[in-house]
């Protein structure tokens, strides 16, 4: 890859409705680089369409270093061999925010309740947390969410609205176990929908084999159906037996 130029040019959309924000990405990837930046703002859509006819291009922004075009904002990334996702690829990012997120935050719920964080509440806090953020990325879009949920949940094919009150319960449930309330009825809630999901995915992926896309962080997500899927099911029924047993 040849970095000898420390100069590039970058042509970008800067109009008055509109600034482009893959521009600005671009720009500010190549002063980080060490750049100079020539700047030509394209500030009208026949200034935009003139520029992609002369130099035969779909889009803006496009890079040029040293006379040769780079192209867009993400093939200046692959150009500086920076990792550029692909569409439709999976994708873990969603779960690791979600669970790392939540941890935090029994941490601190912890240590501002107990003035320490190794606490079996924190623990607790954690798993209910989880619930919660996992519920509302399923909330988001129902209809989504339900699609994808339908492809593998073996109650939910018998009684389609069981895709729908899903979200409804496994965040209820999270809610009420943070508060520590009504644990009797959070805890049956979170038993039954985890105990009929661990069933379903396991079927789905350990005896059927099949290749799905996981529904727990919502309809729109490239998370392989598997483990993780598996393992907010299973941490829903460990909670909702200890909870129990804890009545």
């Amino acid at each position: 890859m040849a970095q000898q130029a420390r100069t590039a040019e970058l042509y970008r959309m800067v109009m008055k409705d509109h600034l482009c924000p893959f521009g600005l990405k671009a720009k500010s990837l190549l002063e980080r680089k060490g750049f100079t930046v020539e700047d030509h703002p394209l500030r009208s859509h026949a200034e935009t369409e003139a520029f992609q006819r002369e130099h035969d291009v779909e889009t803006t922004p496009q890079v040029f270093i040293g006379g040769e075009r780079v192209g867009g904002y993400d093939d200046l990334r692959e150009y500086f061999g920076q990792e550029v996702k692909k569409e439709g690829e999976t994708s873990y990012q969603p779960v690791i925010a979600i669970f790392a997120t939540a941890f935090l935050m029994a941490l601190a719920v912890s240590w501002a309740a107990f003035d320490t964080v190794l606490t079996v509440r924190a623990l607790e806090w954690f798993i209910a947390i989880s619930m919660c953020f996992l519920g509302v990325q399923k909330l988001q879009d129902l209809e989504s969410f339900s699609t994808m949920f339908l492809n593998y949940d073996l109650l939910a094919r018998r009684e389609v609205r069981y895709a729908y009150l899903y979200p409804f319960g496994e965040t209820l449930a999270g809610v009420l176990m943070i508060a520590g309330a009504l644990i009797w009825l959070a805890a049956p809630v979170a038993l039954f929908i985890g105990t009929v999901g661990a069933v379903s995915v396991f079927k789905a992926v350990y005896v059927d084999k099949r290749e799905l896309k996981c529904a727990c962080v919502g309809g729109s997500s490239n998370v392989p159906l598997g483990f993780v899927s598996l393992t907010e099911n299973v941490m829903m029924v460990a909670m909702a037996i200890w909870m129990l047993v804890r009545l």
